[in-house]
């Protein structure tokens, strides 16, 4: 029994020897899965930045007015005194017709203009002489009506009667040559716009130019029999057409989804490639009415093209921009989370602690999404995967850098000249 006493010791003491071993393996596994149960998310911090969205679109160059010119009377082309591709301002005769039986017909109406004049002078003396045989028979009635009142039956009733008939007569014949004076007086009033119509038939035959512009194309030669373009059911070709390319206007076709963004006033970048020129222009007017085949909204912009650099049918290139945010909060698109019609973010705390907020998104791009309110800069917020976290939950935090700005640039079709040289040279 004494021998056995230490081997009993030796097992006592290595007992609780193992027992403290095995404790401290179970705590280290113990941490080892706490560790492993927190779970590691993708993290970017909230920034200040810019967000724009621009558009790209090629344009066509068309005149501000195309005018086809049209004599308003027929006759023979007597001169004409431009070509194509003239210069021609407002008011420039552009051609001259021969109509024989206009001239005829002008002098007429000179003639009988001159006539009424007459008439109206022959009335003005008739009124004169009328006026004073009426005063020369007024005052000689008036007289024998005194003296028969001073000194009765010393004038006999018939010659006082006499008297006032030939008084009462001549007032008439005063009347009668006023009468006649109105008649002349319209007469003359008649003959004059009749004068004036066929004058202005007659200056019509100096065709002039409506406006300032090129002549674009010419349709008459001299001696040409030239109908008259009063009606506008007449087939009757013009004399030339002529087209305003001093002031033109630029056509984009805005495609539907962007129709929003357009305003008058809106600035945007042109590019002319064929004359190596760029220019700002701005928004002057658009059709307010989506085409049903083409989807889009043609908007114009007014250029100036003083010195006709620009030929009407040429491309250019422009850069519409159509929303910007300057200094703004912006975070990357992926930690977005639409619950509901609520936006929604994953932020975490101070302590790596998840936490859903309510956010108000402005300008979205594909890559980042401006934050009206919700979040500050420096403000950290999970991307993607929020479905895995809930509320409160303590995570890993893995920090990414993102872009604090976006450019979002759509194209609605460019034109490549260089290319379409290229093209039209292989083929």
């Amino acid at each position: 029994m004494r021998r056995l006493a230490p081997s009993i010791f030796a097992i006592g003491l290595a007992f609780p020897l193992t027992a403290s071993i095995v404790a401290c393996h179970t705590a280290d596994n113990r941490s080892e899965a706490r560790a492993a149960a927190v779970p590691s998310a993708k993290v970017a911090t909230a920034q200040r930045g810019d967000i724009s969205h621009v558009l790209t679109l090629a344009g066509q160059f068309q005149p501000y007015q195309v005018v086809d010119v049209h004599p308003k009377v027929s006759g023979y082309m007597s001169r004409i005194n431009v070509d194509i591709g003239d210069i021609v301002h407002e008011g420039q005769t552009l051609a001259v017709l021969e109509v024989p039986e206009l001239k005829a017909e002008l002098q007429q109406t000179v003639f009988q203009l001159q006539q009424t004049k007459e008439e109206i002078t022959r009335a003005q003396h008739e009124i004169y002489r009328a006026e004073a045989e009426h005063a020369a028979l007024h005052a000689a009635s008036e007289r024998l009506k005194q003296a028969a009142a001073g000194r009765p039956g010393l004038i006999a009733q018939q010659e006082l009667d006499d008297a006032e008939a030939k008084d009462l007569s001549s007032e008439a014949q005063v009347d009668a040559a006023k009468s006649a004076m109105a008649a002349a007086q319209e007469h003359t009033g008649a003959a004059q716009s009749d004068n004036q119509r066929v004058e202005a038939l007659h200056n019509y035959t100096n065709v002039t130019a409506p406006l300032d512009g090129v002549v674009i194309w010419r349709y008459a030669d001299t001696g040409a029999l030239i109908q008259g373009g009063t009606n506008s059911n007449d087939q009757a070709l013009p004399i030339v057409r002529i087209s305003q390319s001093n002031l033109l206007r630029l056509r984009i076709p805005v495609p539907e989804d962007d129709v929003r963004y357009v305003h008058v006033g809106d600035q945007l970048q042109v590019r002319v490639d064929a004359i190596g020129r760029s220019f700002t222009g701005k928004i002057v007017r658009f059709t307010r009415e989506v085409n049903f085949e083409t989807r889009s909204m043609e908007t114009e912009v007014d250029v100036e093209n003083k010195d006709l650099s620009i030929a009407p049918g040429m491309y250019a290139n422009t850069l519409l921009q159509l929303a910007q945010r300057t200094n703004v909060v912006t975070i990357p698109v992926e930690a977005l989370v639409l619950n509901g019609q609520q936006e929604t973010v994953y932020e975490l705390d101070g302590s790596n602690h998840v936490h859903i907020r309510n956010v108000t998104v402005g300008l979205q791009g594909s890559k980042l999404a401006e934050i009206s309110s919700g979040l500050s800069p420096g403000d950290r917020v999970v991307i993607g995967g929020q479905d895995k976290y809930q509320e409160n939950e303590a995570v890993s935090a893995l920090d990414t850098t993102e872009p604090a700005s976006e450019t979002i640039q759509e194209t609605g079709g460019m034109i490549d000249m260089k290319s379409e040289a290229g093209d039209g040279g292989a083929h």
